[in-house]
């Protein structure tokens, strides 16, 4: 099983997952679907289904285009409001294509339909996946947009952090850095905080994405699984795991505002290449 790694937009990825002796492919969190056609293109792989964490515009935009190109292509969400979607599954469900196996994980707290997808090869010596949208990023977790900070906590905990402790974390955007910011706020004096922090540092100076992680890293350098820490616990002035989650995501959310995001529809008209005829040197 090969994964490769996408990144399109400001700081989205996408990833596409390649059966490597059928060259048989599942896509996750599509998009740009013209992007994803160029990797599918360039790997002669066969694009069999998507899986969609959720329905925001930048982790499905490329699903109907996609659904249009490739008549009766499965596309999986755990949410009505994913475009295209054939299949809303349920927790634990589980799917298979080719050798390559997909568990369904509800994973509500960013979106009420958020769903992450633990995926394994048959018969095979490699850690398993997991790609974990916007709920689990590399030293952080995503904004609670429409659940809740205990329902978000127990998708971290519960649900993500009960997966093998090897399973490499594919998340949905490049924010490692930013979060490792935070995380050293909360921690000053983690060391493990400040070794990745620095190698990010180096990762996003040379434009190479940070993903993977792997679960058992995150619960050293990640302040949202580590709420049972006395440091983390100091920095909040809380004892209650889901009152110490819920302060560290508010300071978080006003911690460094990100620059101002390029207006979405100016985004995708770059990925799509329209303005390339304008860009063009005469």
């Amino acid at each position: 099983m090969k994964v490769k790694v996408i990144s399109v937009l400001e700081d989205n990825y996408m990833y596409l997952i390649i059966d490597e002796n059928t060259q048989h492919a599942v896509a996750v969190d599509v998009a740009v679907s013209k992007r994803l056609l160029e990797i599918i293109r360039k790997e002669d792989a066969t694009l069999r289904a998507i899986l969609t964490t959720h329905h925001h515009w930048d982790h499905a935009r490329g699903n109907e285009d996609l659904s249009k190109l490739y008549p009766g292509l499965e596309v999986y969400g755990g949410d009505e409001r994913v475009g295209a979607l054939t299949h809303h599954v349920t927790h634990g469900e589980e799917l298979k294509f080719s050798s390559i196996n997909v568990r369904c994980l509800l994973t509500p707290g960013h979106t009420s339909g958020h769903a992450c997808y633990f995926v394994w090869e048959d018969d095979s010596p490699d850690a398993p996946a997991a790609f974990t949208g916007d709920t689990l990023f590399i030293g952080g977790c995503g904004r609670i947009l429409e659940g809740t900070a205990e329902q978000m906590y127990n998708s971290l905990t519960e649900v993500l952090g009960t997966l093998p402790k090897e399973t490499k974390v594919f998340c949905g955007h490049e924010y490692t850095a930013r979060n490792l910011k935070f995380a050293l706020k909360v921690e000053p004096k983690n060391e493990l905080v400040k070794e990745k922090l620095a190698w990010a540092k180096l990762r996003e100076d040379e434009d190479v994405p940070t993903v993977p992680s792997t679960l058992a890293e995150e619960f050293f350098y990640n302040p949202f699984l580590r709420v049972s820490e006395e440091s983390v616990q100091q920095f909040t002035g809380r004892s209650d795991p889901i009152e110490v989650f819920a302060a560290l995501r508010k300071a978080k959310d006003s911690f460094r505002k990100p620059k101002e995001r390029l207006n979405p529809q100016a985004m995708l008209a770059f990925e799509w290449g329209l303005f390339d005829p304008f860009l063009e040197k005469k």
